[in-house]
């Protein structure tokens, strides 16, 4: 990505807003067009204000960034983008984004305004205190869940299951992220001041204990009476060993490859993964008889 202001924006990020569907896709109304449309443009929406807070955080930490090997290569860091450019196209963004969200729903317009709220903390002073910094990432990941909820209308209710298993795996996925830090602070190159508060020992230990019970969830997920009863299946036990190959394989990543930096540009590049969560969808959907009607399987 040559442009920087393009590069600012981070668009490769924007995966991670899909969780922003999650809810339609566990109720099972992906195929209802009007509300599929309305999600997309929330997702949109939501894809421009989380930009404007990327700027945010970058220009907070665009002192620290040029102490780090890549990290100094972002535009505000190189200075290959000045700041007040850069500040004008946050505040751009962020506009757009609530037009667009707002123009779908007022409920997931408030929620995006308490997430940006919540990211403000978070770069000004939250992320430099450890644990509580990677809890306000996970909870960033259920903000998104409860905005595609919002977003429904009333059609998409939300499984405390999934609130449950999105919060467990961001924090694993969170840890993993320190831990790369954790790894540069080692060479001397001290990359941000929650790192002072972890180290290898405490984060293989937390990674694993996360990894665990994110497992046990999902588990307690497919055979609860509450989902077996709603979704009309007592099968969905034979999509776990996915989740349990997708764990295994990014902890593979994490300590093995120790390329865990980016949980976004892992997902992105990684064919096993890819593979892993093509085959958990799929069977996910060919096991519920719900979904199997609305593919004409």
């Amino acid at each position: 990505m040559k442009n920087p202001y393009l590069k600012l924006l981070r668009p490769h990020q924007y995966v991670k807003n899909g969780f922003i569907f999650a809810p339609a896709f566990f109720a099972f109304r992906f195929l209802d067009q009007p509300l599929m449309l309305g999600l997309s443009v929330v997702f949109l929406g939501f894809c421009m204000v989380a930009s404007g807070i990327y700027i945010l955080n970058d220009y907070f930490d665009r002192e620290a960034d040029r102490q780090h090997p890549t990290k100094r290569l972002r535009p505000l860091a190189s200075g290959a983008v000045p700041v007040s450019h850069a500040l004008g196209m946050m505040l751009m963004m962020w506009t757009i984004g609530a037009v667009l969200i707002g123009l779908v729903s007022l409920p997931a317009l408030a929620l995006t305004g308490f997430y940006v709220a919540n990211n403000l903390l978070y770069s000004y002073r939250l992320k430099h205190i450890p644990i509580l910094d990677i809890s306000i990432i996970a909870v960033g990941f259920v903000l998104r869940l409860y905005i595609g909820e919002a977003a429904g209308g009333g059609k998409t209710p939300l499984s405390m299951w999934i609130v449950l298993i999105t919060f467990l795996l961001a924090l694993f996925l969170a840890l993993a992220k320190r831990r790369d830090d954790v790894l540069l602070s080692m060479d001397g190159q001290k990359v941000r001041k929650a790192i002072d508060g972890y180290n290898l020992e405490f984060i293989n230990g937390a990674m694993m204990i996360m990894a665990s019970v994110t497992i046990v969830a999902y588990i307690s997920y497919t055979i609860s009476e509450d989902v077996t009863t709603r979704l009309h299946t007592d099968q969905l036990y034979y999509t776990v060993g996915f989740v349990v190959l997708g764990i295994l394989r990014y902890m593979q990543i994490t300590f093995v490859e120790q390329k865990s930096g980016s949980p976004t540009k892992v997902l992105l590049k990684d064919l096993f993964l890819q593979i892993v969560v093509v085959a958990w969808l799929v069977t996910f959907i060919a096991l519920v008889p719900a979904a199997r009607q609305l593919f004409g399987i």
